[in-house]
């Protein structure tokens, strides 16, 4: 069983809406750090070479093949010097090749390698393993339940861009 952190009974200055919401993301937050110990624990056991942030900066070249420095810097959060020494590392390890920008030759494009990519599919296939695992002692209504919850909060998370109907149409 988790360990409750924080409070534990609700502040009687915030309105009842309110603290219902905040005592649902209470919880959440802790059940949520099953699912990242689970995310945790395949990325170690796919790669003990590669840091959480690297791991991170393939994820985003492979959603955006081709971003340039700058792009992969905003993405990440991080100063330009720090993506580019972040880079500098997954190019002496084999994972990302640097390549001259297809609009502009001059920009410096971000490619995922062949190990980088197999790299990912392997991350993936563990975490889904251990997923498997964990969802095999639940419930088929318990997992329904999860993914329904799953997917409306995908959905709620999205940038107010990125919901509207003339681009989401799903």
């Amino acid at each position: 069983m988790a360990v409750k952190h924080g409070p534990n009974r609700p502040d009687p200055t915030v309105a009842p809406a309110t603290a219902t919401v905040t005592a649902d993301a209470a919880a959440i937050d802790e059940a949520a750090e099953a699912l990242l110990g689970v995310w945790d624990t395949a990325r170690e056991k796919a790669t003990n070479r590669l840091s959480g942030s690297q791991l991170r900066a393939l994820l985003v070249v492979e959603q955006d093949e081709g971003i340039n420095l700058g792009g992969l810097a905003g993405n990440l959060g991080m100063i330009l010097s720090s993506a580019s020494r972040l880079c500098d590392r997954l190019v002496a390890a084999g994972m990302l090749e640097r390549e001259p920008g297809r609009a502009d030759r001059r920009e410096i494009a971000l490619i995922l390698t062949s190990a980088g990519r197999a790299l990912l599919d392997e991350v993936r296939a563990e975490r889904r393993d251990q997923l498997s695992r964990v969802l095999a002692l639940m419930s088929p209504n318990s997992r329904v339940a999860l993914l329904n919850g799953l997917q409306a909060f995908s959905t709620a998370a999205l940038p107010a861009e990125e919901t509207t109907p003339a681009i989401r149409t799903a």
